[in-house]
């Protein structure tokens, strides 16, 4: 059993080597449950070279020292591997060829990570940071590091981990190494080109070891070059700035303003909105506490501030979909192949995302196993048992549960995951007019989550043949729209199965004729609303504090902040504590999802940036001025208006606020959403539109072709190409004889385009 790790420096000077090389050693006597010890013994000084590049290891009291980087990271992964713990960071050799090959790989990556990273890029850039700047060495180096990183992001676009399916020692060492990269050479602009590596480093230091080893990241907003003396900074060849002086006064302030705006970067969030979008989006889901990166990659770990949120949905929709007379139920994940084949055109949309079970411990299974990407053919087997009569009818069924859909596009939480959480309603009616009514009552209850509950404006529509639903006779669906990326988002999907599902899988009901019994298959329909509310919520309505939560779905409306003063005599203190208790209980009464934070050990400032960060619509402060007052400090969430409120009318004033707050954030989404929106009625202006981070509403003639022509016609370096997201119920005057925008044909509808998720 590894119990300790010995390392120690070259006695005679300073050690060398740069500090994350001793994170290393860290990380992996964290993981394998050792202690690291540092030894000052003279008796082997002369046993290690004067310049040694990294602390010296010795991992049993006869071993000797070893020295290099790479030997040293080596010495510990076979250490471990022969037993001697964390063994998953390196293969055994029980199974000799696989063990080679695993171990070879890793090998490859700790290579990589000395000779690219370590030797090749880091201990010069740390020289240039701390000793000799020079502005076009370091611009230089920082262009060849991030190719040497390419390599990295290559890699990492397809798989989640370096080696395998779990870290490795090839993850822990290049990661401790990277880190310093992230923390001073690589702003946001920069890790903006790296999303997989980024991506990967979070997912590495998600592991309790790994955070606990290298601590908090405090990502780079800004390269903090050195300064010469007098403050200026050194030009290449040595040059001086004119105007010297003047400059020399001036630096030191601009030095000071950068360290603190640094910080605060750090407590909150690093990227922009309308500037880094996608770094913003992860920032703002993983700070905010809403998730936390799972070591697959495309799967989330929703925290409990998330599922709050899809509590909310959950409890109003179900409440909803029971007063139609829709009864819950739960099915298995698992379905054969052969059922899940029994529908083709079903069945070929979803089989890249499919996936298998072909294993049950190391023996293969006879059959594989399906998980259900949706649940049609899982259930359909089974309706054609139980109904056999239309006393039968309606059939109206739903669960709550998980479903896998392996996604080869790029995972972005909530939006586009593997596994991700949703209803799925599936009902059976006699006739098709039941089944056309109840798609439009599905969809009216998808449009109120949207716009009631979470204030994000949609636009109801039909979806094109090409768009619709598998096997479906049509869908009907909620279109949002993000107009800081300029994409359309499905949010939920009603669709009318008509009969076809009911004649592959034989339901059949004994109708009311007249003078005998006849026999019609049921009209059928399917219903879903995924997580996905989630995140196209926090896109539309969070900035660059964080989240801004509606206060229908806030887990917290509203938080109370205590600000005692430090010279704030005990009867003060006393009497704050009180005032604060006393207005909490009030809120909790009158049904206000409230929090107190009267937490000693972080600053009014802090706990103002955290809950901001986490999108609590009211904070509510009471300082030392308001306990003589008897008032409190009101400040919204989504405007940052603050008003001074007396205690008395608290709870009022906050239920008239919260209501507001729901409202107005509606209202100005849905002026955005309608601003994004631009009729085209030629091809010339509908790609400009596009890459304007617009919705086009264009007359169409409603063929596929012309469809797959305008999606491969209007891709660009800008984005993907476009696709229709709805037809949309409310239609403009189509006057006769208008022509389709894209192939000049007669045009039968308006329909609503852009780019999407």
């Amino acid at each position: 059993m590894l119990t300790k790790i010995c390392f120690a420096f070259p006695p005679s000077e300073k050690p060398t080597f740069p500090t994350w090389r001793l994170s290393v050693l860290k990380a992996i006597a964290a993981i394998a449950g050792a202690s690291l010890e540092k030894i000052k013994d003279p008796v082997f000084s002369g046993c290690l070279p004067i310049k040694c590049k990294t602390p010296a290891i010795r991992l049993t009291d006869a071993s000797g020292w070893v020295t290099e980087f790479g030997a040293v990271c080596r010495s510990l992964g076979v250490f471990m591997a022969s037993g001697a713990g964390a063994a998953d960071l390196y293969p055994s050799f029980q199974n000799l060829s696989t063990a080679n090959e695993k171990a070879g790989q890793i090998d490859q990556w700790i290579d990589y990570c000395v000779h690219e990273l370590d030797d090749g890029h880091g201990v010069p850039l740390v020289d240039q940071l701390t000793k000799s700047y020079d502005a076009q060495t370091f611009e230089d180096l920082a262009k060849s590091l991030r190719t040497s990183l390419s390599l990295l992001e290559l890699h990492l676009k397809t798989n989640t981990w370096l080696v395998g399916n779990s870290m490795t020692l090839a993850d822990v060492v290049v990661a401790a190494t990277v880190k310093y990269f992230f923390e001073n050479v690589l702003d946001a602009g920069k890790r903006k080109s790296l999303p997989a590596t980024t991506r990967w480093f979070e997912t590495c230091l998600s592991v309790p070891a790994m955070e606990q080893a290298l601590g908090k990241v405090a990502y780079c907003s800004k390269v903090k070059v050195p300064q010469a003396k007098g403050g200026k900074q050194k030009k290449k060849g040595g040059d001086k700035a004119k105007g010297g002086k003047q400059k020399n006064k001036q630096q030191p302030q601009k030095k000071k303003k950068e360290g603190k705006g640094s910080k605060v970067s750090r407590m909150g969030l690093d990227a922009r909105k309308l500037e880094e979008f996608g770094d913003w989006y992860s920032e703002v889901c993983t700070k905010s506490e809403m998730i936390s990166y799972y070591e697959i990659s495309g799967c989330y770990i929703l925290r409990p501030w998330a599922y709050s949120i899809w509590d909310s949905i959950h409890q109003w929709f179900d409440g909803q979909i029971k007063a139609l007379g829709v009864q819950n139920c739960y099915f298995p994940l698992f379905v054969t192949e052969s059922v899940l084949n029994k529908e083709k055109d079903h069945v070929e949309d979803f089989a890249p995302e499919v996936a298998w079970v072909t294993k049950s411990g190391q023996t293969d299974l006879d059959v594989p196993i399906a998980i259900r990407p949706t649940s049609e053919t899982v259930m359909y087997p089974f309706y054609a048992d139980w109904i056999r009569s239309h006393r039968d009818l309606p059939l109206r069924l739903n669960q709550w549960c998980n479903v896998i859909r392996w996604e080869f596009k790029h995972p972005t939480p909530f939006i586009r995951s593997r596994e991700f959480l949703w209803q799925e309603g599936h009902t059976a009616f006699a006739t098709k007019a039941e089944a056309d009514a109840e798609v439009l009552d599905i969809l009216d209850l998808y449009s109120k989550i949207y716009e009631e509950l979470l204030a994000v404006p949609v636009m109801r529509g039909k979806k094109s043949q090409k768009e619709k639903f598998a096997g479906a006779l049509y869908t009907t669906t909620v279109e949002a729209f993000i107009p800081a990326t300029g994409k359309g988002v499905q949010g939920g999907t009603s669709h009318c199965l008509g009969q076809n599902f009911s004649k592959m899988f034989n339901i059949q009901y004994e109708t009311e004729a007249i003078g005998g019994k006849g026999k019609d298959f049921v009209w059928q329909n399917s219903w879903g609303l995924t997580t996905r509310t989630i995140g196209v919520m926090v896109m539309v309505h969070g900035d660059d504090r964080g989240l801004v939560l509606p206060p229908r779905v806030a887990p917290v409306q509203a938080v109370i902040i205590p600000i005692p003063k430090a010279d704030m005599t005990e009867e003060a203190k006393a009497k704050m504590e009180e005032a604060s208790g006393k207005l909490f209980d009030s809120f909790k009464s009158a049904g206000i999802r409230v929090r107190m934070d009267d937490r000693m050990n972080y600053t009014p400032g802090w706990k103002y940036s955290h809950w901001e960060l986490k999108g609590v619509p009211l904070r509510i402060e009471i300082g030392p001025k308001d306990l003589d007052k008897e008032q409190c400090v009101m400040a919204r969430r989504d405007t940052g208006k603050k008003d001074f409120v007396p205690w008395k009318d608290c709870v009022e004033k906050t239920q008239k606020l919260l209501l507001d707050m729901q409202k107005e954030m509606l209202e100005r989404a849905r002026a955005e959403f309608n601003d994004s929106i631009v009729t085209v009625t030629k091809w010339d202006d509908f790609v400009p539109a596009l890459d304007a981070k617009k919705m086009i509403l264009a007359p169409w003639c409603e063929e596929v072709a012309v469809e797959e022509d305008v999606k491969t016609r209007s891709a660009s370096e800008e984005g993907a190409g476009a696709k229709t997201l709805c037809i949309p119920f409310d239609q403009p005057d189509l006057p006769a004889g208008t022509k389709c925008f894209a192939s000049g044909k007669p045009a039968k509808s308006w329909a609503l385009w852009g780019r999407s998720y």
